[in-house]
């Protein structure tokens, strides 16, 4: 293993802190071990100048290892437990194409559910796709608090092409609406702490008719490197569908000899669901780091839990893939936006934590009303999103029938502490709150005593001992999100059958230390 540089542990890590802590994944090893190695690469480490550094230069294997501890580091830092799935996705051969991105689902923005194809920014000078679209949103990303919470991914879906491409057969951003091209907007994004992603198809050309890559696979993810963009959303109009389980995971392996490290957005599975053709979810997690799965999402409430629906009774199929660099993708938030009340808007941050999904919002930022974004920036649901054992939740409960609890679900996610977060959702749309009560068979849980905590902040800290039942009210179309935290005397609980215990931090140190060693 050659010699860690200062300059690899602190890209690696630690590129965007302010922080003037010399903290690097090296000397958080000499913390917790006393190691000999690590104690002469910190050495050698102090001796090298910061210099330009070309993160292609290092191994890729090695790459994921030092991500995995990074991440280790980190969560440490904020006294998390860690658990053995994070370092098993770490040191895994292979990680979601050893780009070792994406070991918590990604959160960003993107233009799609809220501006469309709005191209005509005379009349739509405020929404219309553009440079001064996305450099207002950037913006607001930063001085909002939306990057401070975890919103790093700035994306401009489709529409930001000229009609055919340049003489020399590149894709070529509209002239007008992004004067300066895509490099200009690319850096902008940078300078802003943001990372930058962007939309192609891999047909032959985008859902809105642009060009799309078909056949000009090599050159346009050369342009892409070019334009240093950090994430590609990549769609699947206008290809056959035969071609998708060969030609995505050929399009991320060029992506991934470039040696940049680009998140991949895969909407394969998206294009065989509704012609009930079962996609290979086991390949599709190997070469994406996320996919969306089903239907497109409307700024609607028929929408909305159409998706959910769908997820629930197709859970089985694929909930198993999600994971630390893989997950699943039930398409954009809607939030903020003009087709969801404010419960509803609650139901879907909620369902979405538990689904440990993308959490990619499509809102006007300028615009967005304070309740609104106050769910997005929940620090307790997007900490159930973030969790970072990545176990993707289930629906657990649902009852469709007339009579009691009809048309209520349960959804339950178990996270890395030993606690669960529970979210109970009504679809009913009519009538008032609906009071019901449910056992731990209902929830999915052994029974034990909890501590339960509204994430939403509506009630009170309350207890639930192990012979009683919990009593939920609920709005119409609403949602009551918990946390079920496992009083300390339980040694250890369960849900569905399997024992978990916590795993502290030097269990997980340990692996990563043998692995380097």
């Amino acid at each position: 293993m050659a010699l860690l540089e200062r300059k690899e542990v602190n890209y690696l890590c630690f590129k965007r802190t302010k922080s003037k802590e010399k903290f690097t994944a090296i000397e958080y090893l000499l913390r917790v071990r006393n190691r000999p190695r690590a104690k002469e690469r910190l050495q050698k480490a102090n001796e090298i100048e910061e210099v330009n550094y070309d993160k292609s230069k290092i191994g890729k294997k090695y790459s994921t290892i030092l991500s995995s501890l990074c991440n280790v580091v980190m969560l440490t830092r904020k006294r998390f437990h860690i658990v053995t799935t994070l370092v098993l996705a770490g040191l895994s051969t292979t990680l979601a194409l050893d780009n070792g991105l994406a070991l918590t689902p990604p959160m960003g923005w993107l233009t799609w559910e809220r501006f469309r194809c709005i191209t005509d920014c005379e009349k739509y000078p405020n929404e219309c796709i553009s440079e001064s679209l996305i450099k207002r949103t950037a913006d607001f990303m930063v001085s909002e608090g939306y990057l401070e919470a975890g919103y790093e991914y700035l994306g401009i879906d489709d529409c930001w092409l000229e009609k055919t491409r340049g003489p020399d057969g590149r894709l070529v951003p509209d002239k007008k609406r992004f004067p300066n091209g895509m490099k200009a907007v690319a850096d902008y994004i940078h300078s802003k702490g943001l990372k930058f992603g962007m939309y192609e198809d891999y047909g032959t050309k985008t859902c809105a008719g642009y060009p799309g890559v078909l056949g000009n696979e090599k050159l346009d993810i050369e342009t892409f490197v070019e334009w240093e963009i950090d994430y590609l959303k990549l769609d699947g109009c206008y290809v056959n569908i035969s071609q998708m389980d060969d030609g995505y995971p050929a399009f991320g392996k060029m992506l991934n000899e470039t040696g940049r490290y680009i998140l991949y957005s895969c909407s394969w599975p998206a294009y065989m669901e509704p012609d009930f053709v079962h996609p290979n979810y086991e390949s599709i997690a190997k070469h994406c780091n996320l996919w969306r799965n089903w239907d497109d999402i409307e700024d609607s409430w028929s929408s909305l839990t159409k998706i959910m629906d769908w997820f629930g009774d197709n859970q089985n199929r694929f909930a198993k893939y999600a994971g630390p660099g893989h997950w699943n993708d039930p398409d954009m938030l809607l939030i903020g936006n003009f087709g969801l009340s404010l419960d509803q808007a609650r139901v879907q941050m909620a369902v979405w934590a538990v689904l440990a999904a993308p959490l990619l919002i499509s809102t006007d930022l300028a615009t967005i009303r304070p309740e609104f974004k106050e769910i997005l920036l929940n620090k307790d649901i997007i900490a159930v999103n973030q969790d970072p054992m990545g176990k993707q939740g289930l629906r657990v409960w649902k009852k469709t029938d007339r009579g009691t609890k009809a048309r209520l679900e349960i959804w339950s996610r178990e996270l890395h502490d030993g606690s669960f977060a529970l979210a109970f959702v009504s679809q009913r749309d009519d009538g008032i709150p609906y009071a019901a009560s449910f056992n731990f068979d209902d929830m999915s849980l052994t029974p034990a005593d909890y501590e339960i905590y509204d994430l939403y902040k509506d009630e009170k800290m309350r207890l639930l001992k192990s012979n009683e039942d919990f009593e939920v009210r609920i709005n119409p179309t609403g949602v009551k999100f918990y946390k079920f935290v496992p009083m300390r005397s339980n040694e250890d609980v369960k849900i569905a059958g399997i024992t978990t215990r916590p795993v502290t931090a030097d269990a997980v140190v340990n692996s990563v230390l043998n692995k380097l060693d």
